[in-house]
């Protein structure tokens, strides 16, 4: 059974994403009450399914394709298998995924670094994006950086910094999706004339090292 979920899954959804609080997460269960064997997130137009064991892939498939504007399905690689030949798919990228279990002296000193980086408001919505329109990496998904940008920075789930440079921004690193268990960073960017330097990492270590206000 597959169904939307409320406020009142938030135990049951915490105790299936707890398992493995560094993928952030409609779910499946056998019953009403019963555990949940999978969860699907959806952002926008971008989806992220999680599941620990068998799930009913293409139950889930079916609600990202009734969506005709879905552009990205994205996720641990094994759940994300699941759904070969169920979803469109114009292309198809394997990143590495690290995992920060504690903050060291390294990333604590580089955070120290005195370099000057802001951090940004919603008023900085278009100096950020305007510098990730121009990293490979990011190109096609400008709409939908600016709307999810804008709705971390309102909601305070995601905070960002950034160092400028003649008025333009330069680098970037954003937190998202923040909560008691975990935070994920992404967004990590640095303008070509400028890579090399240490700003990004200076920068994601800023991020995960200055509590949340």
């Amino acid at each position: 059974m597959i169904r939307r979920l409320y406020e009142a899954d938030r135990e049951r959804v915490m105790e299936l994403a707890g398992r493995n609080p560094s993928i952030k997460l409609c779910g499946e269960c056998d019953s009403p009450d019963g555990p949940l064997q999978a969860v699907l997130l959806r952002f926008y137009d971008s989806y992220l399914p999680y599941a620990d064991g068998a799930f009913d892939a293409e139950g889930l498939a079916e609600l990202i394709r009734r969506n005709s504007r879905a552009e990205m399905i994205s996720g641990d690689t094994g759940v994300i298998e699941a759904f070969k030949g169920k979803v469109p798919v114009r292309e198809e990228k394997r990143m590495h995924f690290a995992e920060l279990k504690e903050i060291n002296e390294r990333i604590s000193s580089s955070a120290a670094v005195p370099l000057v980086f802001k951090k940004a408001t919603v008023n900085d919505v278009e100096a950020v994006c305007t510098l990730t329109d121009q990293i490979e990496e990011f190109a096609g998904s400008t709409e939908n950086s600016r709307k999810s940008l804008r709705t971390a920075l309102e909601s305070g789930t995601g905070r960002t910094f950034f160092a400028e440079q003649h008025g333009q921004a330069i680098a970037v690193a954003s937190t998202t999706a923040e909560n008691s268990l975990s935070a994920m960073g992404v967004g990590v960017a640095t303008h070509p004339d400028y890579r090399g330097r240490g700003l990004a990492g200076n920068m994601g270590g800023t991020a995960v090292c200055r509590p949340a206000r």
